[in-house]
């Protein structure tokens, strides 16, 4: 079986087909740590493996949303060009999609939202609702897969977002005790990424799971806007495909030393209390839409009118159709440009 048609065996068919114990992959040796989540490990790790930090092992999910199909489709072309053998494993990789009901269906997800739901100890098999299924599997996925590699790792959780952005590719840093290397900042806006975005608390994303767990680099990719199978523009993201397909190979990415990351942190985010929540603007502004202080931002029934405070404010997720209790916007506000390591 080839890659491929594991991953569209297991969007498209009740029950997928489980992985062969034998490989088609020339020296790896592909190992199902739950369905949908094959981990690659090469026989023989690429030279620069060994010595290059960033060239250690890799998680690269997709697929969390099941409308977000972008890095889907930049997923798939991974999975053909190892099939095709023109990329080679040179590093350990766990390849990930993740919500495949979501996915066939064309919707975000089925019963509630799955990158809210990666903190242990919080879901139990139990749990009826899919996603909450899903958030087990793949927990457990990702501890078996950190139990077999050492050294750095990086998870980059690929999604698109549901409106437009003043910077339509952006990551963000879940929160962490331990800073990001400046030199994984300048990795990502040499893959096309334009802003970095950092959490000011835990949010219990895949990203941060990987993170808080684990102790991985772990980013959110937001990569452009959300759009239908074959309604997406690849070419702005050809440069994040060269860096995963560097980091399945084993090798240093080209660096461009382009411009760096617009850098925001969050201060503050606002959560949906009452059915009767609304937000005062438009429904469909940009993501990073700056408020000047006094600025009117949500109304809730639970705690009336919230208002833009001492200082302007960057508006960033902003959705007023989230279930109770869940995050309606996050705000932030630029940093100051760090100096990049050599």
């Amino acid at each position: 079986m080839s890659l491929s048609d594991y991953f569209a065996d297991f969007i498209a068919t009740v029950e997928p087909t489980a992985w062969p114990d034998s490989s088609t992959l020339p020296n790896v040796s592909v190992i199902e740590h739950a369905q949908g989540a094959l981990a690659l490990m090469p026989d023989t790790p690429a030279p620069d493996a060994e010595a290059e930090a960033e060239a250690e092992a890799t998680i690269i999910s997709a697929g969390i949303h099941g409308n977000e199909t972008a890095p889907i489709e930049l997923l798939g072309e991974l999975l053909a060009a190892l099939d095709a053998g023109q990329l080679r494993v040179g590093a350990p990789v766990l390849l990930i999609l993740g919500n495949r009901r979501a996915i066939a269906a064309g919707r975000r997800y089925i019963d509630t939202n799955l990158n809210r739901l990666f903190q242990r100890d919080t879901l139990t098999r139990d749990d009826s609702r899919f996603e909450c299924q899903r958030a087990c599997e793949l927990m457990q996925a990702v501890d078996r897969f950190m139990a077999d590699v050492s050294g750095p790792v990086l998870h980059l959780d690929m999604h698109t977002a549901i409106r437009d952005s003043r910077y339509p590719r952006f990551a963000v840093e879940p929160f962490s005790d331990t800073a990001t290397p400046e030199f994984l900042w300048q990795r990502l806006a040499d893959a096309g990424m334009q802003a970095g975005l950092s959490q000011h608390r835990h949010s219990w994303t895949f990203s941060h799971y990987t993170r808080h767990y684990h102790g991985a680099q772990g980013f959110t990719l937001e990569l452009g806007r959300v759009a239908p199978f074959g309604g997406n523009d690849l070419e702005p993201l050809a440069p994040m495909l060269d860096l995963l397909r560097a980091r399945i190979a084993g090798v240093t990415p080209t660096a461009s030393r382009g411009a760096p990351l617009v850098r925001f942190e969050v201060v503050d985010e606002i959560m949906r209390e009452s059915e009767d929540f609304r937000l005062c603007f438009a429904d469909d502004i940009a993501n990073f839409t700056e408020f000047a202080p006094g600025s009117p931002l949500v109304r809730d029934g639970a705690c009336g009118e919230r208002c833009v405070t001492q200082a302007p404010v960057h508006v960033v997720f902003p959705n007023a159709h989230v279930e109770r209790g869940a995050r309606a916007l996050l705000l932030a506000r630029p940093v100051a440009q760090r100096p990049v390591r050599p």
